[in-house]
């Protein structure tokens, strides 16, 4: 059975990648996800707030603690000598690459322009085969315009792709007035690929401290619907690749993605739930479902339900709508 895939430039020997996740702090466990069968990996991401914190500790050290003393500065070693910055996330993604032969894809995670594109550098010269923009942003300000929110995601990635040369893609929230009208623009600024969907982390009331409860929740298989219907609705008409995320638990997850037009399926709540070797149970699920379905390859059922190739694109959403309301409303005719 041939489960490659393409996804940014790397032929990938299935479509099953981990995403961005506290798992892929360790190396043990990168190495392990290879061992599972991970055609590649993203690497958990590197915060633009750790960075800031980590420069204004410097300065503070450097133009407070100094001052005190008139020979001090000459003590004190320069910034690239010290643990600022990205130095220790640059250190693990070398680190990746000489120890699996899989793909490494760093992750940024951040909201303001201008620290991205010095660790995107960085990031590239370290060895990084792809870069996953992870644009984590609220605006909460009510003088910002959707038109401003849309300029700053597209300046982020126009500015990465001016200094970098491998394939960046773009994590996004399906928060825009108009998603498929930012997608076709992130594509036209330079994104490769579209990662679909990050989800917001949204906080609880705990009862008892009377305090804000920031747990995060691992996603269940119904996170899935809304990466589907905008994979299958963009799939051939934007010219990216598409990263499936959120509610991927099964390999017959993973076969409604690729259906829908997924290049490669992310990884993250069911390997937290399951533990990395539920990577080779997802496999074996998909490719047993291939078998019995009689595809010979990924490639052949790829967008086979998507917008473009349904009889008549422009009825498919507001039909897909109609017959899923007529269907959830349906009710049995009594006696």
């Amino acid at each position: 059975m041939n489960l490659k895939t393409n996804y940014l430039g790397l032929t990938l020997r299935t479509p099953l990648v981990p995403s961005a996740s506290p798992l892929s702090e360790r190396l043990d466990n990168i190495k392990r996800m290879e061992d599972a069968g991970a055609a590649a990996v993203v690497m958990h991401s590197l915060f633009e707030e750790h960075l800031s914190f980590e420069r204004h500790q410097f300065h503070h050290y450097l133009n407070g603690e100094a001052d005190g003393y008139a020979e001090a500065r000459a003590y004190c070693p320069e910034m690239h000598q010290l643990p600022v910055g990205p130095e220790s996330y640059l250190d693990e993604i070398m680190a990746a690459k000489a120890a699996v032969s899989i793909p490494i894809i760093a992750s940024l995670n951040g909201s303001s322009v201008g620290g991205w594109t010095d660790y995107a550098r960085q990031i590239e010269e370290a060895g990084a085969d792809a870069l996953e923009l992870n644009i984590y942003w609220i605006p909460t300000d009510l003088q910002l315009t959707g038109q401003e929110v849309e300029r700053r995601y597209l300046e982020i990635v126009s500015q990465v792709k001016r200094v970098v040369s491998i394939p960046v893609a773009v994590k996004l929230s399906p928060f825009f007035s108009s998603f498929a009208n930012m997608a076709k623009q992130l594509v036209e600024a330079g994104a490769k690929g579209l990662v679909l969907f990050n989800r917001f982390y949204q906080p609880d009331v705990d009862l008892e401290s009377l305090d804000i409860d920031p747990s995060i929740h691992l996603s269940s298989q119904g996170a899935m619907r809304l990466p589907l219907r905008w994979i299958a609705l963009l799939y051939g008409r934007v010219k990216a690749n598409f990263a499936a995320t959120s509610g991927i638990h099964s390999g017959r997850d993973v076969v409604k993605m690729l259906m829908a037009g997924a290049d490669v399926t992310m990884l993250c709540s069911a390997l937290i739930r399951r533990g990395i070797p539920y990577i080779r149970l997802i496999e074996q699920e998909l490719v047993e479902w291939l078998e019995q379905h009689e595809y010979d390859s990924v490639e052949q059922l790829r967008g086979s339900l998507s917008q473009i190739k349904s009889p008549n694109p422009e009825a498919f959403e507001r039909a897909q709508y109609v017959r899923g309301i007529a269907t959830a409303w349906r009710t049995p005719r009594l006696a």
